[in-house]
């Protein structure tokens, strides 16, 4: 089999699926054309988004009514985790659709929240997530290169049995830089 990077991302999505789904409901189809690229990129985005936030302690709930800002960080760094996702996709000729993703992903981290607070949520994040890709500083170029490698090995200790570590052991990561973000904004 011709496992791809796109392959190996939608197996990573169903291995999720299968992992959320309850007792009583069916498993994931195992036919991997039922699933497209881009979807399982976005649910992974939102996957790892909600497992950082969990492991940094965060509550977006408090912070929704203590530090509303807080949740554009939270799309800013889960955009970020999707742009890294999809960066290899365009070997495979795979165009990453961010507006759809951007959409995507406030609606699954913020599902309690109105269409307006959606909507303020995604330009903020837009705008944070701007920032740091445009940042020239060592920090950020640091930052995003760290989050680039943490990403790549949480999707190939996800997807390969001889992985040297278990994906399980990268959350940490995942959540520290999560917290390094959030820090970094709540300084602005």
């Amino acid at each position: 089999m011709d496992f791809t990077y796109s392959k190996r991302l939608v197996v990573f999505y169903v291995l999720c699926l299968n992992e959320a789904r309850t007792a009583d409901s069916d498993p994931p189809s195992a036919n991997l054309e039922d699933y497209g690229v881009l979807e399982a990129a976005t649910y992974l985005a939102c996957y790892i988004a909600f497992r950082a936030i969990k492991q940094a302690g965060r509550s977006p709930a408090d912070e929704r009514v203590e530090n509303f800002d807080m949740l554009a960080v939270y799309q800013a760094y889960a955009m970020l985790v999707y742009t890294y996702l999809t960066l290899p996709l365009g070997e495979e000729g795979i165009e990453p659709d961010y507006k759809t993703a951007a959409l995507t992903i406030a609606r699954s981290l913020f599902s309690e929240l109105g269409n307006e607070e959606l909507a303020e949520i995604i330009e903020s994040g837009s705008h944070k997530y701007q920032l740091i890709g445009d940042a020239e500083s060592e920090h950020w170029m640091n930052y995003r290169q760290d989050l680039e490698k943490v990403l790549v090995a949480f999707v190939i200790a996800a997807t390969d049995e001889e992985a040297p570590f278990d994906k399980e052991e990268l959350i940490p990561m995942l959540g520290a830089l999560l917290s390094m973000l959030c820090e970094a904004f709540a300084s602005e």
